[in-house]
């Protein structure tokens, strides 16, 4: 070592993790404004985040129009008007069957909730004790979230007007999604702009593979779960398999509760055999779906272990309630994308300069 030279103060290994904390650190702390900011500014964000999980969902249909030579304005507007056509027609037909059969199901529910407690010898305890109990309990922990979900007419107009700003948001996402990554770039520094475009492709590519798989996926559950229970000629076989379907967008807990209804509703009104049967089909289609269309159909897209999607639910409910509970995943999703992105470009180090000599073999 010669006497201008001055050792490190830390080793390399003690450096790299110190600078590690330190991402950490400034990573956290941009999440909890993050977080925060969106709390407050709830009216204003929940449509934007919703335009992004819509945009992610239809931007293939989207660039299939634009292949086509259509004209980017109308192919955003054509797109819009498909999904307002699809959903408009699915709900309608899952509405009509939710009313036609929901009586029945919440008949078939209570007397199931019934027989369950009558069997476990809970004498002098009824239903009007238990509902009185569950209120007690939502209105000391759970009051705001139930208001929430079980408030009218004023919830609902609120329900609509963000589901038509987010349509709107759509539709210029869509049609100005060429822009996206210029307008990104000028946003950012010169010498970061290439990592910054990397990172939000990452995440969005996450997002938009988690929208489509997860689609995809629900709808198989949720056909494979109805063709059961019609087979079975369990009462309000579309209506559940509707649950189904809305359950697949929150995994694990969706799929369980949903499941969890089907087999009461079967309990009630078909018998003990019938029920079995149904738990049968429920754990077949849940089988399927964990050891065969997650891997197979989500193998491109991010990765995350189950338990840190239940942490994400259970952040989301906290944070946001039920429509926490549905932006949680995806969310997380992108995050992962873009520490897995992040993680790659810096493992990788600096790229080598056009005089810099090509290492030894």
């Amino acid at each position: 070592m010669t006497v201008n030279q001055k050792p490190h103060l830390l080793p390399e290994p003690a450096r790299r993790i110190a600078a590690w904390c330190v991402v950490a650190l400034l990573v956290t702390g941009v999440a909890g404004v993050g977080i925060w900011l969106c709390v407050t500014l709830k009216a204003a964000v929940t449509p934007v985040l919703l335009a992004i999980l819509g945009t992610a969902l239809l931007g293939p249909l989207h660039r299939r129009l634009v292949k086509m030579k259509v004209q980017r304005s109308l192919a955003a507007g054509l797109t819009c008007a498909a999904v307002v056509a699809v959903v408009g027609g699915a709900g309608y037909i899952v509405v009509g069957a939710l009313i036609d059969s929901g009586d029945q199901i919440i008949a078939s529910v209570k007397q199931a909730t019934t027989d369950v407690v009558e069997r476990l010898g809970a004498k002098g305890t009824s239903l009007d004790d238990m509902s009185s109990s569950l209120k007690d309990l939502v209105s000391k922990f759970g009051g705001s979230a139930a208001s929430g979900v079980l408030t009218g007419i004023g919830i609902v107009g609120g329900v609509i007007a963000t589901a038509v700003l987010a349509l709107l948001l759509i539709f210029f996402f869509l049609r100005d999604s060429d822009r996206a990554v210029g307008a990104l770039r000028s946003l950012a520094p010169s010498s970061t702009a290439d990592t910054v475009e990397a990172v939000a492709r990452r995440a969005f590519e996450a997002v938009e593979g988690f929208m489509r798989g997860t689609t995809f996926i629900a709808l198989i559950d949720a056909l494979c779960i109805t063709v059961g229970l019609l087979i079975l000629r369990v009462p309000g076989a579309v209506g559940l398999g509707a649950l189904v379907f809305v359950g697949a967008y929150i995994p694990y807990l969706g799929a369980f509760i949903s499941g969890t209804v089907a087999i009461l509703v079967a309990l009630a009104d078909r018998g003990f055999v019938i029920a079995l049967w149904a738990l049968g089909i429920v754990l077949a289609v849940q089988v399927l779906e964990g050891h065969i269309l997650q891997p197979l159909i989500q193998s491109r897209t991010v990765q995350m272990h189950p338990a840190v999607v239940m942490l994400a639910i259970t952040a989301g409910a906290t944070v946001a309630g039920i429509l926490g509970m549905l932006l949680a995943v995806p969310l997380t999703a992108a995050a992962v994308g873009v520490i897995a992105e992040i993680r790659l470009r810096y493992a990788a180090g600096p790229a080598p300069g056009p005089g810099s000599a090509p290492p030894a073999s």
